[in-house]
């Protein structure tokens, strides 16, 4: 295992020193013991863990777009967000999801490999981009697997500060979702700079992490509440502003 992660991050051009690998071996242990109380991920082998979890989330330094302060929306198990953490200790990582039991998993594995500069928060992210002190203000915004990029862009826009990021990582549907999504950027301030192709070592997988630059600021009403969204599109709801 620790051959297989230390190999495949070098194949991303990222190092692992011997105590990083030894925490995504701890990281893995963890996560198949909490498993078995509650559903965290369907891939329990060893590889599996290690090439369709970790290094897919690496793949996202080879955008060349992650920041220092990061924010993953709707993280579950970590991913990519932990991981991210474990692999560039500088990060200062706030890790988002709606449910509490996650985050009660992540806090134990950052204690197990202490990690500082980790935040954990449970709620909604419609919610919390509402709030000042998260409005605006991550250099980069990842999510992995979430929704759709449609309402994904609106969720995850509003935390982005003007010249940051948006790293929405996607399957193979990536460029007929981003189609359907391109307008709702724009509409949340961003603007898409391309596709990254995501190759993940020691597997046929080849993912898309959609790269979207925040050029403007996202208008206040966004997102919205889910009530709201089930009465009207972004679109409807950005032409009532007017």
């Amino acid at each position: 295992m620790r051959n297989l992660i230390t190999a495949g991050a070098a194949r991303l051009g990222v190092e692992l020193t011997d105590a990083q690998a030894e925490r995504f071996i701890t990281y893995a242990r963890l996560l198949k013991e909490w498993n078995d109380k509650m559903n965290l991920t369907a891939i329990t082998d060893d590889e599996g863990i290690v090439t369709k979890h970790f290094l897919d989330s690496l793949t996202a330094f080879g955008t060349g777009r992650v920041g220092e302060r990061v924010l993953d929306v709707g993280t579950g198990a970590g991913f990519p967000g932990l991981v991210l953490k474990i692999a560039n200790p500088d990060i200062r990582l706030t890790l988002l999801d709606s449910l509490n039991k996650r985050i009660t998993f992540l806090k134990a594995v950052s204690e197990e490999l202490k990690l500082d500069g980790v935040e954990f928060i449970h709620g909604r992210a419609e919610d919390l981009a509402h709030k000042t002190e998260y409005r605006a203000a991550f250099d980069t915004v990842v999510s992995r697997a979430v929704a759709r990029m449609r309402t994904l862009s609106e969720w995850c826009l509003p935390y982005v500060k003007r010249d940051g990021y948006f790293l929405a990582m996607k399957g193979p549907l990536a460029d007929d979702e981003l189609d359907d999504a391109k307008r709702v950027i724009a509409i949340m301030g961003g603007e898409v700079e391309g596709a990254a192709e995501a190759e993940i070592p020691f597997t046929d997988l080849r993912h898309r992490i959609i790269i979207v630059k925040k050029v403007r600021q996202t208008p206040t009403r966004f997102p919205r509440k889910p009530a709201i969204a089930a009465k009207m599109t972004v679109e409807q709801c950005y032409k009532m502003r007017k």
